[in-house]
């Protein structure tokens, strides 16, 4: 139960990318009191939550209604992945300064804490670990990332800047494997369906 919970959990956390948002949550809340920051926190948190839910819900309805098969939304979404994960590579600053009372909602929320990489990862691992599984791991990936974001001070003084970078980085070559890994698993289910 654990290390099917891990292969559920593992794949999200890659998506999310907790020390990797950590700098960018981090230069956008910069300067602001902490009764702003927490309510920033909190805003960006039921935003994720409510978000990486309802696609869990509805995102295979969704496909039904579109007729999208789960292998073209796998091939789909790793392209997406990937593309994600290079511009993440070769961008040496991805801090951007916003202001505005839904900070919490765009960008914090989404697409950074929840976004085409969550959404994508978690329709596939409902396939593979059931929707049950699927919605914990999301969960404590959202939760992971309040207690990053909560005590983001004391984390970014541990680790140091060059610390949180190096470390996205790491996770991003990590994304950009299981992005190539979704598109393999893809054309199969796609050639697969073909030859049935």
């Amino acid at each position: 139960m654990i290390a099917e919970f891990l292969l559920a959990f593992i794949p999200i956390f890659v998506a999310v990318d907790p020390l990797g948002v950590l700098p960018i949550f981090v230069a956008l809340t910069d300067g602001l009191k902490p009764e702003k920051k927490r309510k920033i926190l909190w805003q960006s948190l039921l935003t994720a939550t409510a978000l990486g839910l309802g696609f869990i819900f509805l995102g295979k309805a969704i496909f039904r209604f579109l007729g999208i098969s789960i292998g073209d939304f796998m091939v789909a979404g790793g392209a997406i992945l990937f593309c994600i994960a290079i511009v993440d590579l070769v961008n040496t600053d991805k801090q951007h300064r916003l202001s505005g009372e839904d900070l919490g909602v765009v960008p914090i929320g989404t697409p950074l804490i929840v976004g085409p990489g969550v959404l994508t990862t978690s329709l596939i691992i409902i396939d593979q670990h059931g929707m049950v599984l699927t919605i914990v791991a999301v969960l404590a990936n959202i939760l992971l990332v309040g207690l990053v974001f909560l005590f983001s001070e004391k984390i970014i003084r541990l680790l140091g800047d060059s610390g949180a970078k190096a470390f996205s980085k790491v996770t991003t070559l990590l994304l950009a494997a299981i992005a190539v890994m979704m598109i393999r698993k893809g054309v199969v289910e796609i050639l697969a369906m073909t030859v049935k």
